[in-house]
């Protein structure tokens, strides 16, 4: 006849089921699982309270089961946790790398901006300053010839009062024009000395064109006692009737003011193309 169980092989085998269903191969500690000290305690106890020698060391084989699923489950949660601190931390490293790279980016772009702006500022002046040098050197360039031109024609002068004919057409023009200038009742003519006759018949004739232009009368006197100087080369000069306003139509005077006739045409034309440029 088959022997059954006993009652120690029942509260072993009883022991051992409830312990695989808390701490089996490959299981990981839960909520529900017993605590280290517990395992030693929740083996199965027979009713006169005596603990089995099988059920003590089936616990501690798998206490030491146990321990290593939790060392490794501990060692991958916090090799987890490591590499999730490793991934926020590169995120925020790249992050605050494209910040200081934009904030860089920004004042490099903005540094070579000021230059550009300096550099223009600068190819400005620089151009300004050539295009006054050029202008003073043309200014130079119109003076010189224009100061050749009148030395030339200064020279020049002394043969038109030689000629008879030229010289005594001119001096009508200049006659006629002072009168025109004056627009006065009495004027006083003032001439070379050797250019009196020539003076006294030049009246003569304009005071008729002066009258039917302005339709005034008009009383005309030589000065007498006082003459143009002998440097001069020709022409008159020619006072209202008091001798405040006075009109110089030499020779010299009327070269003069052609010269800075042309001068102010030169400075004109000038500054057009300079303005244009």
């Amino acid at each position: 006849m088959e022997r059954g169980p006993t009652y120690e092989e029942e509260c072993m085998k009883a022991s051992v089921e409830k312990w695989d269903g808390s701490f089996g191969d490959g299981l990981v500690p839960t909520a529900g699982t017993l605590t280290a000290g517990q395992r030693y305690t929740s083996a199965c106890i027979c009713p006169g309270g005596s603990l089995t020698t099988a059920a003590m060391a089936l616990s501690d084989a798998d206490v030491q089961k146990q321990i290593k699923h939790m060392m490794a489950f501990i060692e991958q949660e916090a090799n987890e946790k490591a590499e999730e601190i490793d991934a926020k931390a590169e995120e925020e490293f790249n992050i605050e790398k494209g910040r200081l790279v934009q904030t860089q980016r920004l004042k490099i772009m903005e540094y070579y901006e000021k230059k550009e702006k300096q550099i223009e500022q600068q190819k400005k002046i620089q151009m300004s300053n050539l295009m006054n040098q050029a202008r003073l050197k043309v200014l130079k360039a119109r003076d010189d010839m224009i100061s050749e031109m009148l030395n030339e024609a200064r020279q020049r002068l002394a043969n038109i009062a030689k000629d008879p004919a030229r010289y005594s057409t001119l001096i009508d023009g200049l006659i006629l024009q002072g009168f025109y200038q004056l627009l006065e009742p009495k004027v006083t003519i003032r001439c070379r000395k050797q250019d009196i006759p020539l003076v006294q018949a030049s009246i003569q004739k304009n005071i008729p064109i002066y009258k039917a232009a302005v339709k005034n009368n008009l009383e005309v006197r030589i000065d007498q006692d006082n003459f143009l100087s002998p440097d001069v080369s020709g022409g008159i000069e020619i006072y209202n009737g008091d001798g405040k306003i006075k009109v110089s139509n030499t020779l010299e005077s009327r070269l003069d003011l052609m010269a800075q006739q042309v001068g102010n045409a030169h400075l004109i034309i000038l500054s057009f193309l300079f303005h244009t440029l």
